[in-house]
């Protein structure tokens, strides 16, 4: 166990996997208690969140369950609350929920760009409404927000998504720069190809038309490594800018892709 985070009190969203396998929340919550973090894994999925306490339990840390649908502003208010009841405080909000959806402007519906936007964006909007006040009572805290290389590079026809993963850039700059003076720090991460369950739950039948493996290796050799990045990736990138190693940098799109927003053309 480490103690980069020790004494802090962080909410991770999104803490469970879609499907077997260690996602970018599952695997934030993880580092997070092995760094000695309070972990509050928030989940859609009871049983989802469950496990990833039992692993954190496994190796000692201290983590509670809640379950939410963050895009209600009475299940994030609730959910704040409880935390405050068990622990006093809040000190870390990484806000890891999301939904991919494929389709462009044409064939995408209309509930389903409503539906995308408020899982990826309200939510991030309404857990920073109900954090934010009692990080400004202790006096700070740092947030991070996930987003995702396909805000700024085209990742094929998926317009809500990419529409909603911009947004929460320009969500993430503007609470960085409100509160930079009250101690209260906002960076946003940006994933590239990921070999994680909810990528491979989202994206089997667009890319390879239901065959995994095929779908692996495509994905692994658009990547300029050669090779997809992993949930601990992700997750060790929100450790360094939720620790006081990153106790400066505020209003930061942090890139975690392997390069692939460098190249000319990656899809």
């Amino acid at each position: 166990m480490g103690d980069r985070l020790k004494g802090k009190v962080a909410i991770v969203t999104g803490a469970g996997s879609i499907l077997a396998g260690m996602g970018n929340g599952k695997a934030t919550a993880i580092v997070f208690a092995r760094e000695g973090a309070k972990v509050m894994a928030v989940d859609y999925n009871p049983e989802a969140a469950a496990e990833t306490k039992k692993m954190i339990d496994q190796e000692g840390g201290e983590c509670i369950t809640f379950q939410a649908d963050v895009s209600k502003a009475s299940d994030c208010q609730k959910m704040v609350e409880a935390c405050i009841e068990k622990f006093g405080r809040i000190d870390i909000l990484h806000n890891n929920v999301g939904i991919g959806q494929w389709g462009g402007v044409v064939e995408t519906a209309e509930d389903t760009w409503d539906k995308v936007m408020a899982v990826n964006v309200k939510s991030m909007f309404l857990t920073g409404k109900y954090v934010i006040p009692h990080m400004l009572k202790q006096g700070g805290g740092s947030i991070t927000n996930i987003a995702s290389v396909g805000a700024i590079r085209f990742t094929l026809p998926n317009c809500a998504y990419a529409a909603s993963k911009s947004a929460i850039i320009a969500l993430t700059r503007d609470i960085a720069l409100e509160y930079a003076d009250k101690g209260i720090r906002c960076n946003v991460i940006l994933p590239g190809l990921m070999k994680t369950p909810q990528a491979q739950y989202y994206n089997k039948d667009a890319w390879a038309g239901g065959d995994v493996g095929e779908m692996w290796r495509r994905r692994d050799a658009m990547c300029p490594m050669g090779r997809q990045g992993e949930g601990w990736d992700t997750a060790n990138a929100a450790l360094f800018l939720n620790s006081d190693e990153a106790k400066y940098i505020t209003g930061t799109t942090l890139l975690v892709d392997g390069g692939i927003s460098q190249t000319i053309r990656s899809w």
